[in-house]
Formats: structure tokens, C-alpha cells, sequence
């Protein structure tokens, strides 16, 4: 499976570490006493998360050739995605995002913000095409440039090859000042890869939320500002607003999923075709 007992184990460690209520000693505390599994996690991600490794993962999957699915279909085959070595979790995948979807909807949102909540993990099918957790889900962050230090476990990117890399290693690495984000690679993970399997057909704002989401160095900590470009700024709101619904919203009562599904389908259908290319 990998280091992390499940994928919802660094939801849980992202919502603990950027809780608005933990004072800023509360967070080096945190780090010392993190799981071994999440740091092991990190170690990974941190190590093999390289610009070749990360254009070849575009090169694989960008050009969505795994099969025509509905977004019904995608959250079905998500939903078989079972922790073995946690027997204890009592949530499917798609009550998991209900539970997102719904804190949205209660506080009077769009119908395509909630529509975002509701599928914004759908990339993490890449676990079920066999990709490592650390290729799946974790912070993202710029390849190609200078490892801030506001990235979690900064010191795992010494093992990184980047590292030793000289023009990797610059303030501006291969990019230019403002030049905005859709021209810097970020580390490959769930976020990008549904990002173009649904940005034909989503609102722009809807479209950052599930992009960024988990880009916590840029929109949690202000670092790579000076890769941004003022259209970047312009929607980084949106990517702030969503965030508390996608680390605060897990409750331990159960979605009624039947109740809710003709809300869900009729939501689906105002805004995706009937079959979407993976």
C-alpha cells in the first residue's frame, strides 16, 4: 500500500498542521511528533518528485487515453479504493466528498463551488492505476526552481537529484518573473491530473480550487508570490475560500447517499457530458 496507513492519513496531518487555532510554536511541535508513516511519506515525495519524473507523468497521462467514464462511473471505481490495513474506517470515498460537497452547500454557495467540493478528489484514481501514494496525494510545490522552506519537511528534498541540479536551484529556476502558474510544473499528484480531465467544463475558479487545492506552500504560506502572475492572484481567493471545507468539513455522521444522489446526478448533468475522457 505504502507508508501512509490510507490516503485520508496526510488529509488529516494537513488539516492538524494548518488548523487556524495552533500557535506558530504548536506547529514545530507538531513536526517532531508526526507519524513515522507520514514522514516516510513525505521522504518520498520529496526525493522522487523531480521535473523529469514530473513531465513524464504528463506525458503519460495528459492525453487521457484510459477510457471514456462518467463522473458517476469515476466516483464508483474511487469507491473501490479499500484500506486494508484499516479496518476501522467506516466512510466510502464518495461520502468522504459528500461530507465536503454538503458544508459547502449549507453555507449558500454555487452550484458549480459545490459541484468542485463534491469531486475535487476524483484524481486520486491514480492509486488505482497502480501510481505510490507519493505520486498521489501530498503538498505540492514548483519543480524546475528553488525548494522554499515553507514546504513541509523541507530538509527531505536533500536526497531530491534537482538538488544538485544548479539551474534547478535558483530563485527562478527555468521560469521567468511572473510568469504565472499555468507555465510552472508543480509536483504530479491528483490535483493536476483531474484538473485536465475536467477543465473544459467547469467554471474558472471551480477549475483553481481543484488545481491548488493542495499547493499549501503557495496559498497557506505566500511562498513563489514572484511565479505568479496578477490573473493568479485575481483567483487565489477562490482557492482560500475552499480550503477550510476541503480540511474541516469530516464529521463522523454518515451522508445519505440515496437522499442525495438526485441532487448530486442533476448537479453532474448541468455541467459534464454523459462520458468524460480519463
Amino acid at each position: 500500500m505504502g507508508p501512509l496507513q490510507n490516503l485520508e492519513q496526510w488529509d488529516d496531518f494537513v488539516g492538524q498542521r494548518y488548523n487556524p487555532d495552533k500557535k506558530q510554536e504548536e506547529f514545530r511541535q507538531y513536526n517532531d511528533a508526526t507519524p513515522p508513516g507520514v514522514r516516510e511519506f513525505y521522504r518520498l515525495n520529496h526525493t522522487h518528485q523531480t521535473v523529469d519524473f514530473v513531465r513524464q507523468k504528463k506525458q503519460q497521462y495528459l492525453a487521457k487515453q484510459r477510457g471514456l467514464m462518467s463522473i458517476w462511473e469515476a466516483l464508483d471505481y474511487l469507491n473501490t479504493l479499500v484500506d486494508e490495513s484499516d479496518p476501522d474506517t467506516d466512510l466510502s470515498q464518495i461520502e468522504h466528498n459528500l461530507q465536503t460537497a454538503e458544508a459547502i452547500r449549507r453555507d449558500g454557495h454555487p452550484r458549480w463551488f459545490v459541484l468542485a467540493g463534491f469531486i475535487h478528489d476524483l484524481g486520486k484514481l491514480l492509486c488505482l492505476y497502480g501510481e505510490p501514494q507519493w505520486a498521489v496525494v501530498g503538498d505540492t510545490f514548483p519543480v524546475g526552481c528553488a525548494y522554499s522552506d515553507k514546504i513541509v519537511f523541507p530538509e527531505f528534498f536533500r536526497d531530491n537529484p534537482d538538488s544538485q541540479t544548479p539551474r534547478y536551484q535558483t530563485r527562478l529556476g527555468i521560469y521567468s518573473e511572473g510568469c504565472g502558474l499555468d507555465h510552472v510544473d508543480l509536483s504530479w499528484g491528483h490535483d493536476e491530473y483531474l484538473y485536465h480531465v475536467v477543465k473544459d467544463h467547469l467554471p474558472e475558479p471551480a477549475l483553481y480550487m481543484i488545481r491548488y487545492h493542495s499547493f499549501y506552500a503557495g496559498h497557506r504560506e505566500g511562498a513563489y508570490d514572484y511565479l505568479m502572475n496578477g490573473h493568479d492572484r485575481e483567483m487565489f481567493p477562490w482557492v482560500h475560500k475552499f480550503n477550510p471545507y476541503d480540511l474541516y468539513s469530516k464529521a463522523s455522521e454518515r451522508p445519505k447517499l440515496e437522499e442525495l444522489r438526485p441532487y448530486y446526478a442533476d448537479l453532474i448533468s448541468e455541467y459534464f457530458p454523459d462520458k468524460v475522457a480519463w
